[in-house]
């Protein structure tokens, strides 16, 4: 998701999104401990994407 896309969001929408993100983190962070999952950059993307919409929803 690209900034722009993100400061076009509303409040409640970034904060919905922050939400289901972080779900996703906690669910590639447990499969990644179970077995390596292929891309291990996702975690990574995931974590910036979180920062990134928590930096948008700080500015509004």
């Amino acid at each position: 998701m690209k900034n722009t896309e993100i400061r076009s969001l509303s409040s409640s929408e970034i904060a919905e999104r922050i939400v289901a993100e972080k779900e996703n983190l906690t669910k590639l962070n447990f499969a990644h401990n179970i077995s390596p999952i292929e891309n291990p950059n996702r975690i990574r993307e995931s974590k910036r994407l979180i920062a990134r919409l928590k930096t948008a929803l700080a500015a509004k």
